[in-house]
């Protein structure tokens, strides 16, 4: 875990002996967390069975991120931030998640470490949530569409309306209105199929979205498409070798591939047609000569002259080619 992440964690839930009085708030803590850390009973931190734990939390992450790592650290030296957890409401020995999912998963499968270090908050549901969302907005690493879909499950699951949910995750109601249309156009199931796509940020993902209504095309035929690219990556990863880089970003370019308008052909510039020059004699119009793809066209206007150019054209041509080859031109 990094420094950062640490401090943060610790800001969180701080840990304190048994009976001790709670650390005075940190001005930057935001208020739904404090108000999850002052409902913890006795600032205790409890030794729990994981498997009294239940987990029934909105899920914030599309790809949450391999307990191995964290498992192995815990085995090793111990769970060092406790997760937060509230009473449940009907079931007795039995408490719901508010905060520390990868922590409780590396816990249960451990072979070795048989309890999670927790603190149990006096909490309801709605507060609960709160203190969930002030935990996940502190993370630095969730994606643009992560953060979409949160608020969509945040008003599918009845915690409140745009305007509410704007405020707890402190952005505009706006930008609120324009994810929801995004996952809306796309999709739930669509969006995880995809993935958290760290890298594609809202002008793209909005793109898509609009794509996907001009496509006409169906929600199966475009998850389809999203787990056979998933499954392409996994093979190249076994054959070739594993590369840098986030697979979701990958899929998402195959689903966009599969519903991006295609650009109208251009049509074949044509050339401009030459204009005719206009021939004069004796100052006066007498014809025009243009060059043609065939190659160059004069006409002369009725009359004598035009008469008399006729019978003398071939000894007029001779004499001018005869001046041509003196100049040795090609």
């Amino acid at each position: 875990m990094s420094d950062s992440k640490k401090k943060r964690m610790a800001m969180l839930d701080t840990l304190a002996a048994a009976g001790s009085p709670a650390p005075p708030p940190s001005l930057s803590a935001s208020r739904p967390l404090r108000a999850a850390r002052d409902a913890v009973d006795s600032h205790k931190v409890w030794d729990l069975d994981p498997y009294q734990i239940i987990d029934e939390r909105i899920a914030d992450r599309l790809d949450p991120a391999d307990v191995d790592d964290l498992r192995t650290s815990i085995e090793a030296t111990g769970q060092t931030v406790p997760i937060l957890v509230r009473r449940h409401p009907s079931q007795t020995d039995r408490y719901l998640l508010v905060y520390g999912r990868r922590r409780l998963e590396a816990v249960r499968s451990s072979d070795t470490v048989h309890t999670i270090k927790a603190l149990i908050a006096n909490l309801d549901a709605d507060h609960a949530i709160e203190a969930q969302i002030s935990e996940n907005m502190a993370r630095r690493d969730l994606s643009y569409i992560e953060k979409a879909l949160f608020a969509h499950e945040l008003i599918e699951g009845g915690f409140g309306n745009q305007t509410r949910v704007a405020e707890v995750l402190t952005v505009t109601k706006s930008s609120i209105s324009m994810a929801l249309g995004i996952i809306a156009a796309l999709g739930p199931d669509l969006v995880r199929a995809i993935g958290p796509a760290h890298a594609i940020g809202r002008p793209r993902w909005d793109a898509l979205a609009q794509a996907v209504e001009a496509s006409h095309r169906s929600q199966k035929e475009l998850i389809d498409i999203a787990e056979n690219a998933r499954d392409k990556v996994l093979v190249d990863t076994v054959v070739i070798g594993p590369e840098q880089g986030d697979t979701s970003v990958d899929v998402f370019e195959a689903v966009w591939n599969a519903v991006a308008p295609t650009a109208p052909a251009k049509p074949k510039a044509k050339k401009p047609k030459p204009l005719a020059r206009t021939l004069t004699a004796a100052g006066k119009p007498t014809g025009t000569l243009q060059r043609t793809a065939n190659g160059l066209k004069m006409e002369l206007q009725q009359g004598a002259f035009a008469d008399w150019l006729e019978g003398q054209m071939q000894t007029l041509l001779d004499e001018l080619h005869e001046r041509f080859d003196a100049r040795g031109e090609d």
